[in-house]
């Protein structure tokens, strides 16, 4: 297994992306983007990667994004943070009993890691995994996030079905909960609305 590695550079693609934006954004982070939150959780919450403006320009997973607004803001809502926004990786926001990272630790172009990066990404969300308590349970934000936690399970990807909502056990005994990413487009569209975001938290933290 493998600890994160803050200078990982094994996806040549996402490495040469994030050089070419350490020359056109240099005040980005531009860099692997470690977890963030509570170093003893009851709930990993899982992303697909950090997003362009958030996450690659802060530094921290949904931080300085639309996509972390919702996020954080349910979480405050549910008492889970200790503020409702996050706008930076220095800000005092603490998380309570959650812990947040993603399948995918670089920014991908179009925002689409190849399956190979997921893939070779993997081995960092296994050590994640594996390094909290068994009584963790699991929420996957989209499906690639879903089909990445199966990956780490060495479970077929057809053997869990994603549905927003569903329920799923794991082998070690893990809660794993899917939901609809918390993305500008999806709740823009009310694919995924406040409340089910709330309802599906509330579900996967119980």
């Amino acid at each position: 297994m493998a600890s994160f590695n803050p200078n990982c550079r094994s996806c040549s693609r996402l490495a040469g992306f994030l050089d070419q934006l350490k020359t056109e954004k240099p005040d980005y982070f531009n860099a692997p983007v470690d977890a963030f939150g509570d170093s003893n959780p009851k709930l990993l919450i899982i992303g697909l990667a950090p997003g362009m403006h958030g996450a690659n320009r802060t530094g921290r997973p949904f931080t300085g994004d639309a996509s972390g607004h919702l996020l954080y803001q349910t979480l405050f809502d549910l008492g889970l943070a200790s503020q409702a926004e996050s706008k930076h990786a220095k800000d005092k926001l603490v998380l309570k009993g959650v812990r947040i990272t993603n399948a995918v630790k670089c920014l991908p172009p179009q925002n689409k890691p190849d399956t190979s990066e997921i893939k070779n990404c993997n081995v960092y969300l296994i050590e994640e995994i594996n390094s909290l308590p068994t009584a963790c349970n699991i929420l996957a934000l989209g499906k690639l996030a879903h089909d990445a936690i199966l990956r780490a399970y060495d479970l077929k990807l057809s053997s869990l079905i994603f549905a927003h909502a569903a329920e799923h056990k794991l082998p070690d005994g893990r809660k794993l909960v899917d939901s609809y990413h918390c993305s500008r487009y999806n709740t823009q569209t009310r694919r995924l609305t406040e409340a089910m975001f709330k309802q599906v938290i509330l579900q996967a933290a119980g």
